[in-house]
């Protein structure tokens, strides 16, 4: 709760210096520009917000990172969790030299689950060396977000070399 208030106190430092030092004759988008950005950058409106990665495939062949947003309800009863990020391959092999896809895995966690149920999450696949993917998901009624970043053959549905499961986020870390 400190943290919420000194992000929104923060926040409203900001947007005030900025509209300060705007012109009185800027239009309305131009003056809604740094609420976009500041929102974004500190997660506003979110009970818990947190940057994640660069968490890499076990050969640092895919990587990935991101932005993970947590939103209680006002009663603390239920959640919504949102989950950003980019995807990079990083294998610049070709697919005849053994090159692999980059892939990465989400799981969570439910409220009331057993402890060792984790459900899928979502899944993406990036194939495109040099270059990466963006990706966003939300999940409601979450206690736990774990990922997991592997590499994944062109038109294989197995992945491989995979990293270690990276915690993203759970309920206890608040």
């Amino acid at each position: 709760m400190i943290k919420k208030m000194a992000t929104v106190l923060l926040t409203t430092a900001a947007l005030g210096a900025a509209a300060l030092a705007a012109p009185a004759t800027a239009n309305a988008a131009t003056a809604s520009a740094p609420v976009a950005a500041v929102t974004a950058q500190t997660g506003y409106g979110y009970d818990y917000s947190e940057n994640w990665g660069h968490y890499f495939s076990s050969n640092h062949s895919a990587k990935s990172r991101g932005w993970i947003g947590v939103d209680w309800d006002h009663h603390q009863k239920w959640n919504r969790v949102d989950v950003k990020g980019k995807l990079y391959d990083l294998d610049h092999r070709t697919y005849k030299q053994g090159g692999k896809c980059a892939y990465v895995k989400f799981e969570v966690h439910h409220f009331g689950d057993k402890d060792y149920e984790w459900y899928d999450g979502k899944s993406y696949r990036y194939c495109g060396a040099g270059g990466a993917k963006h990706f966003a998901f939300g999940k409601h009624k979450v206690d736990g977000v774990r990922v997991k970043v592997c590499q994944i053959g062109l038109h294989s549905s197995h992945a491989t070399r995979c990293g270690d499961w990276e915690y993203l986020y759970t309920a206890e870390s608040e």
